[in-house]
Order: C-alpha cells, then structure tokens, then sequence
C-alpha cells in the first residue's frame, strides 16, 4: 500500500471556504465522488444524514470506493489528506472527481475561474514520515491557537500549553482528530485501521508527540 499526502490550495492563497455550508460540502463530496460510479451520478443521489451537518448515517448507499481516507484537516485556504489507493489508479481519479467542489463554490459565491491551485501529493515513504503524518495533519489546527503557532519548530517544548492545544484541536469538527479520539463525527469517510494498528491509545500518542518530539521526529523539509 503506498500512503499519499495530499494538499489542496486556493489559487494565489485564496480562501476556499467562506462559512460552515462551504466545509460540510466539501466532506460530503469527500464520501460521494469516493465512488467508481460516474461523478454525474451523485447529483440524483441523496446522502444520508443525521442531525450533524454533513455527517453519513450507518445506512449507506452501496458504492465501490476509490480511495481510502486515513486522515484529514479542513483549513482557510487549503485542505490535508491522507489517502491511498483502493483500484488502480484511483488517486487519480478521485482527486479529478474532487474538482466538482470548486464548481460548488463558483455556483454558490457567484465567481469564476479555477478555485483549487494545483495539487500537492506528498508519497509517504520513510518509516519517520509514517510515523507522524497523522499528527502533522492534525497539528495544523494550531495555526490559530495562540502560543502554539510555532508548532512545525523542531525543538521539544514548543508547544507549551499541551491541554489547552489539545482541546482546540478537539474542539473543530472539520478534522479527522475527533474520530481517531473515539469521538464520532465523520465515521463513515474515514479508514482508521492503518494508524490504529500502532500501539497505544491515539490521544496519549499525539499528546506525547506534541510534548516531546525533536528534530528526528518531525522533517518539515518535506513540506517545503
């Protein structure tokens, strides 16, 4: 199995979800275009939901699915996904299906043009880049916490309010920490088994992460 790193960007920086609407269309796609069934399609089909926006029930519609989806963090201007393939050639193929939400967006703001700048795919080769991706993706949701803005610093102790960050993390729905944290919140697009095969429960392996990781930890080179 090869594990990908994808980044999505706004062109030129731009922002790529006004309001809340914008990012449950976005995990919505994230279940529908995961699925060999022609993009066309999904526009007759209804997504089950519950009383959480955008979040699947358990009665899933039969579908083939493409990818899976081991991680994901849902930002201003860009969006982080951890995928690997199902079919061949379905990384592909669901990043091309992925492109309707730009038309979504177009549709719904009244603009035009490209929305999305060109994909970043990131393969996850070395054993220390397995290790923490997942983490990486989530840590992104520190950005706006303040004191931990510097958390892609190499050097233990960076982030020193380890509680305070982690319940910001936990606190945003548009992420796939909640999950990994036995908080259901978008099950049904998301495939755990990867990462949950490592020892230790996720919370205490990230809380440990963001207390004590040093440079051999985490290569932000790879990002550059």
């Amino acid at each position: 199995m090869e594990l990908w790193h994808i980044i999505y960007k706004g062109v030129d920086g731009r922002q790529i979800f006004i309001d809340n609407q914008d990012r449950a269309r976005f995990v919505h796609d994230l279940f529908e275009f995961n699925d060999t069934a022609p993009a066309e399609e999904h526009k007759r089909r209804v997504l089950p939901r519950d009383k959480n926006v955008g979040r699947a029930t358990s009665h899933i519609l039969e579908r083939e699915r493409i990818v899976d989806i081991h991680g994901w963090k849902l930002m201003g201007n860009h969006v982080h996904l951890i995928l690997s393939e199902r079919i061949e050639g379905g990384l592909s193929h669901f990043l091309r299906k992925m492109s309707g939400y730009g038309r979504y967006f177009n549709e719904i703001h009244k603009r035009r043009g490209t929305l999305l700048d060109r994909t970043k795919k990131i393969r996850v080769e070395k054993s220390a880049h397995f290790l923490y991706i997942l983490h990486y993706v989530h840590l992104n949701g520190l950005d706006d916490f303040p004191g931990a803005q510097e958390w892609r610093e190499r050097d233990a102790g960076t982030i020193r309010d380890i509680d305070g960050a982690f319940a910001h993390m936990l606190a945003d729905k548009w992420s796939s920490i909640r999950d990994y944290c036995g908080q259901k919140n978008f099950p049904s697009i998301l495939t755990k088994s990867v990462f949950e095969e490592r020892s230790g429960g996720y919370e205490a392996e990230l809380r440990a992460f963001m207390k004590n990781r040093t440079s051999e930890d985490f290569d932000s080179t790879v990002y550059e």
